[in-house]
Protein backbone atom coordinates (compact mmCIF):
# COMPACT_ATOMS: atom_id res chain seq x y z
CA UNK A 1 0.00 0.00 0.00
CA UNK A 2 1.35 3.62 -0.88
CA UNK A 3 0.02 7.14 1.21
CA UNK A 4 -0.09 9.77 -1.33
CA UNK A 5 -0.07 13.23 0.32
CA UNK A 6 -0.73 16.52 -2.31
CA UNK A 7 -0.49 19.80 -1.59
CA UNK A 8 -2.41 21.50 -4.06
CA UNK A 9 -4.23 24.95 -4.84
CA UNK A 10 -7.73 25.47 -3.19
CA UNK A 11 -8.84 26.62 -6.57
CA UNK A 12 -8.04 23.16 -8.04
CA UNK A 13 -9.69 21.24 -5.16
CA UNK A 14 -12.87 20.37 -7.24
CA UNK A 15 -11.46 19.43 -10.49
CA UNK A 16 -8.68 17.13 -8.56
CA UNK A 17 -11.86 15.44 -6.32
CA UNK A 18 -13.88 14.83 -9.56
CA UNK A 19 -10.56 13.09 -11.08
CA UNK A 20 -9.85 11.05 -8.17
CA UNK A 21 -13.47 9.83 -8.22
CA UNK A 22 -12.95 9.01 -11.71
CA UNK A 23 -10.28 6.35 -11.41
CA UNK A 24 -12.10 4.98 -8.41
CA UNK A 25 -10.58 6.99 -5.33
CA UNK A 26 -13.31 7.70 -3.49
CA UNK A 27 -11.91 7.87 0.62
CA UNK A 28 -9.48 10.41 1.46
CA UNK A 29 -8.75 13.20 3.95
CA UNK A 30 -8.07 16.98 3.36
CA UNK A 31 -7.01 19.71 4.86
CA UNK A 32 -6.90 23.46 4.98
CA UNK A 33 -2.75 24.08 5.02
CA UNK A 34 -0.79 27.56 4.78
CA UNK A 35 2.95 27.33 3.74
CA UNK A 36 5.64 28.97 2.50
CA UNK A 37 7.13 28.41 -1.04
CA UNK A 38 8.92 29.68 -4.11
CA UNK A 39 5.91 31.10 -5.09
CA UNK A 40 6.14 34.98 -4.83
CA UNK A 41 2.54 36.60 -4.53
CA UNK A 42 2.01 40.88 -3.25
CA UNK A 43 -0.95 42.80 -3.35
CA UNK A 44 -1.60 46.30 -3.19
CA UNK A 45 -4.86 47.67 -1.08
CA UNK A 46 -5.32 51.83 -0.63
CA UNK A 47 -2.03 52.00 -2.07
CA UNK A 48 -0.11 50.29 0.08
CA UNK A 49 1.80 47.42 -0.92
CA UNK A 50 1.67 43.77 1.35
CA UNK A 51 3.52 41.00 1.08
CA UNK A 52 1.74 37.73 0.99
CA UNK A 53 4.52 35.07 1.54
CA UNK A 54 1.89 32.54 2.93
CA UNK A 55 0.20 30.55 0.85
CA UNK A 56 -3.45 29.19 0.99
CA UNK A 57 -3.50 25.29 0.29
CA UNK A 58 -5.23 22.05 0.20
CA UNK A 59 -3.49 19.20 1.41
CA UNK A 60 -4.82 15.87 0.68
CA UNK A 61 -3.75 12.63 2.34
CA UNK A 62 -4.75 9.34 0.95
CA UNK A 63 -3.94 5.79 0.73
CA UNK A 64 -4.63 3.10 -1.87
CA UNK A 65 -3.22 -0.27 -2.70
CA UNK A 66 -0.23 -0.58 -4.82
CA UNK A 67 -1.99 -0.97 -8.21
CA UNK A 68 -3.80 2.65 -7.59
CA UNK A 69 -0.81 4.66 -7.09
CA UNK A 70 0.43 5.41 -10.92
CA UNK A 71 -3.04 6.47 -11.64
CA UNK A 72 -3.75 8.51 -8.07
CA UNK A 73 -0.84 10.65 -9.27
CA UNK A 74 -1.70 10.91 -12.65
CA UNK A 75 -5.14 12.20 -11.84
CA UNK A 76 -4.01 14.55 -9.65
CA UNK A 77 -1.21 15.98 -11.93
CA UNK A 78 -3.17 16.29 -14.56
CA UNK A 79 -6.82 17.93 -13.38
CA UNK A 80 -4.32 20.41 -11.01
CA UNK A 81 -1.76 21.52 -12.68
CA UNK A 82 -1.92 24.86 -14.21
CA UNK A 83 1.66 25.45 -15.47
CA UNK A 84 2.42 28.35 -13.20
CA UNK A 85 4.90 28.40 -9.76
CA UNK A 86 3.02 27.31 -6.77
CA UNK A 87 0.84 24.11 -8.66
CA UNK A 88 2.01 22.05 -5.36
CA UNK A 89 3.64 18.84 -4.44
CA UNK A 90 3.28 14.94 -4.24
CA UNK A 91 5.24 12.78 -1.83
CA UNK A 92 4.71 8.79 -1.87
CA UNK A 93 5.54 6.83 0.89
CA UNK A 94 5.26 3.14 1.49
CA UNK A 95 2.40 1.98 4.24
CA UNK A 96 3.03 -0.97 6.35
CA UNK A 97 -0.51 -2.11 7.69
CA UNK A 98 -3.60 -0.65 7.77
CA UNK A 99 -6.47 -2.06 10.01
CA UNK A 100 -10.44 -1.82 9.84
CA UNK A 101 -11.39 -0.52 13.51
CA UNK A 102 -14.98 -1.73 13.07
CA UNK A 103 -14.31 -5.31 12.00
CA UNK A 104 -10.56 -5.69 12.95
CA UNK A 105 -9.36 -6.85 9.43
CA UNK A 106 -6.10 -5.73 8.23
CA UNK A 107 -4.36 -5.22 4.93
CA UNK A 108 -5.65 -4.05 1.87
CA UNK A 109 -8.92 -5.36 2.26
CA UNK A 110 -9.67 -1.99 4.78
CA UNK A 111 -9.18 -0.30 1.46
CA UNK A 112 -12.10 -1.23 -0.47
Amino acid sequence: MKKIEAIIRKSKFSAVKKALHEVDVNFFSYWDVTGLGNEKKGSVYRGVSYSTSDIQRRYLSIVVTDEFEEKTINAIIASAKTGDVGDGKIFVSHVEESYRIRTGEKGAATLK
